[in-house]
């Protein structure tokens, strides 16, 4: 069984990995989306503790069996699912797996799922507890689909129906996210409400409102999914703490041990060949 430590399935999957990927032809409507989908072709089978990310994780399912779900308030057994971005400890497998997952940024994922971030409470929670029969409905459809694109491209629509109907963040909110993630965490909470013409205060109430992290929390996510992206591809860990912005290793040290609960050694020792 196939261990992924990062994302619900990393979207550099091929064939080699025993998994059919598919992507959107042609872009997708709206920004903050990432889409694609996914199937377990030779029966790998999925078993993942998901790390912390920048992006709150939506999973539809659309084979006969439903996922296993195991977090800090049991275990639970579910078609879909919504990994917040940072779930705690948790566990997720599946058996012939077939589904849509999509990779929404906070400002996105306030629009679409119609709560915030901060609402999903550090946890994998089912998608229908969220969206009702429109779940169902959804995933019948998909499941109907004949071919990837058209699943994608039903799901693209899906989106932008709700999102034409769904409150957005603040334009300054959404600037100063935009802002964390192009400098890679590297920003000061002062920096970002001088851009934005806010108080810190002010700064402060509304980003955490909206994108269920306070702005120092979310640069400190964006700098660590850097270097936690990089520890996991191999590379060397003091070279990791320089590049990705930190002061020294034990600063390092510090925040992986607090968004992945173990060393930077140890993170950069999994593997997915699992």
């Amino acid at each position: 069984m196939r261990s992924y430590e990062a994302g619900f399935a990393p979207l550099d999957l091929d064939a080699d990995h025993g998994w059919e990927v598919a992507r959107p032809l042609g872009g997708l409507s709206l920004g903050g989306v990432r889409m694609a989908g996914f199937r377990d072709r030779i029966a790998v089978g999925l078993d993942k503790r998901p790390l912390p990310q920048p992006a709150v994780v939506v999973v539809i399912g659309l084979g006969d069996d439903p996922f296993t779900v195991e977090g800090a308030t049991g275990q639970q057994r579910l078609r879909s699912f919504v990994a917040a971005l940072s779930p705690g400890p948790a566990r997720i497998r599946g058996e012939r797996v077939e589904c849509v997952e999509m990779r929404l940024s906070p400002p996105a994922a306030f629009a679409l799922l119609g709560v915030s971030p901060r609402e999903l409470d550090r946890s994998v929670i089912s998608l229908e507890a969220l969206w009702g029969r429109h779940e169902w409905r959804l995933r019948e459809q998909l499941t109907e689909a004949t071919t990837w694109q058209e699943r994608l491209r039903l799901m693209d629509e899906f989106l932008l129906g709700r999102a034409a109907r769904a409150p957005s963040v603040a334009p300054e909110v959404a600037a100063a996210w935009d802002h964390i993630v192009a400098r890679r965490g590297r920003v000061r909470v002062g920096e970002l409400a001088a851009s934005c013409g806010w108080s810190r205060k002010r700064l402060w109430s509304r980003f955490s409102t909206q994108i269920g992290l306070t702005p120092k929390r979310a640069a400190m996510l964006v700098r660590f999914d850097h270097a936690a992206r990089a520890l996991l591809a191999g590379e060397n860990v003091a070279d990791v703490a320089l590049a990705s912005g930190y002061v020294d290793q034990p600063h390092l040290h510090r925040d992986v041990l607090a968004f992945a609960g173990c060393t930077p050694g140890a993170l950069a020792s999994r593997t997915t060949s699992g």
